[in-house]
């Protein structure tokens, strides 16, 4: 089944911006929207806090500037005591000429089209559609996109498109999974009083149980013992990762927008994922897909383990969307460092003297090969490299080493393109493979 006025086009490739930083890498590294937003109207409190509002003013200026679009979460659940609130956030948001609003709800919809009339609507999958009714009501409404529900099949989704054409479809295509049915849980405020649906989930779902049985009658309570290596992490979805599938979404027809998942999540994050889905993007478009190199690169990143979720299965057909018996898994790369300044990296983890470091950078930028007293720049095996000759601070301190703890920028070989990072296999992992070029 396919989307019957099907035209294969590119979709937009949407990443999280969880602060100013994470946005320009965002953007820098592919993405052709951010989202985010400023207060506790988004549904990520924490990520909001890291954007004030002159930083998300430069952000969306930086991302106009580069022809890229920035859409604002408004997508919490308000109490009645909050929508005065409400109401000047959102006229807040309106001035400072944004691409969209993101929202969960009816009533703020309602709010969102008066205050701003001529600001596009995107509905949150918080909405939870799943079908053709549920997105034509919300269209009729004036929505022009809704991201629809995780638990949403690809065939669903055509059949939306086909019922309803100028509606705009995103999806989620990488990142955290819920644990509850598109993030409809209340496990946070049982146990933390912090209200997921209101942007301040505390995760409870990823913390290890230990099991109980209770007989009513007698009063007795056994503990559930477990085998060694079983574990308890009972709740812990692994992570959603698409990129394998990209074409086959692209081939719908039925898909606008792919997002990613992770506002809270690390710039390494940010820049890895948008890397690795502008590429499957762009390969698939030239009929050079090639799963293996994107899912190589996203294993680079830390994730809860792998699970391609309920788009091409139904759910009843999957046995293997937990990781049960660790919260986190390593990816296979450890960063280093990040270019924030020119001439000068700020080190992330630990560097010692003629360590060699590859460099991950900016898609569209360039690198020249340098070699000097302070180090080497280099391309070998299809790879950019870096090896440290002298460790020197820009106050002129040399080390022997740096670590993550150091807060000093440290002196670079030559210029290297802003936001850059260095990474380093970590032990008994396979290298890259080598079609992986990171100097592109």
């Amino acid at each position: 089944m396919i989307f019957k006025d099907k035209i294969i086009k590119k979709p937009e490739l949407l990443s999280p911006a969880g602060n100013l930083e994470k946005l320009k890498i965002a953007i820098d590294y592919g993405a052709d929207a951010v989202y985010g937003g400023v207060s506790h109207f988004s549904l990520r409190i924490r990520a909001g806090k890291d954007f004030t509002m002159e930083d998300f003013t430069s952000g969306i200026e930086y991302a106009h500037a580069r022809n890229k679009k920035v859409y604002v979460t408004i997508n919490g659940f308000p109490f009645n005591s909050q929508l005065k609130l409400l109401e000047n956030h959102i006229a807040k948001m309106r001035d400072l000429n944004p691409d969209a609003f993101i929202v969960s709800t009816p009533g703020v919809l309602s709010m969102a089209r008066k205050i701003a009339p001529n600001m596009p609507i995107h509905l949150s999958t918080q909405a939870n559609v799943l079908n053709s009714l549920d997105a034509r009501f919300y269209y009729d409404l004036g929505v022009s996109r809704i991201i629809s529900a995780r638990e949403i099949s690809l065939r669903d989704l055509i059949a939306i498109k086909n019922d309803i054409p100028k509606l705009e479809i995103e999806i989620f295509v990488h990142g955290s999974m819920c644990f509850a049915y598109s993030g409809r849980c209340l496990i946070s405020s049982l146990q933390n009083g912090r209200v997921p649906n209101r942007g301040s989930c505390a995760n409870d779902c990823r913390f290890p149980y230990i099991l109980y049985a209770e007989n009513p009658e007698t009063g007795t309570l056994l503990k559930l013992e477990e085998d060694e290596g079983i574990g308890t992490y009972i709740m812990n979805a692994k992570d959603l990762n698409l990129v394998s599938y990209v074409k086959e979404i692209m081939e719908s027809g039925a898909v606008d927008s792919i997002k990613i998942e992770g506002r809270t999540k690390s710039p390494y994050y940010t820049a890895i994922t948008a890397k690795a889905y502008r590429q499957a993007i762009d390969d698939s478009m030239a009929g050079n897909f090639k799963a293996e190199i994107y899912q190589a690169e996203l294993n680079s990143t830390q994730s809860r383990g792998f699970t391609d979720g309920y788009l091409i299965h139904k759910p009843f057909e999957r046995n293997d969307t937990q990781t049960t018996n660790e919260m986190m898994i390593m990816g296979t790369h450890q960063v280093s460092g990040i270019v924030l300044k020119d001439g000068f990296f700020f080190c992330r983890f630990s560097i010692f003297l003629e360590d060699e470091l590859e460099i991950v950078s900016p898609n569209d930028k360039n690198i020249d090969e340098v070699s000097n007293e302070i180090g080497d720049i280099y391309f070998r095996d299809n790879l950019w490299r870096i090896r440290f000759h002298k460790i020197i601070r820009e106050d002129g301190t040399e080390l022997k080493s740096v670590h993550s703890g150091n807060p000093y920028p440290i002196k670079l070989p030559a210029n290297l393109p802003l936001n850059s990072f260095f990474r380093v296999p970590l032990n008994g992992l396979p290298p890259m493979p080598e079609e992986t070029s990171c100097g592109d």
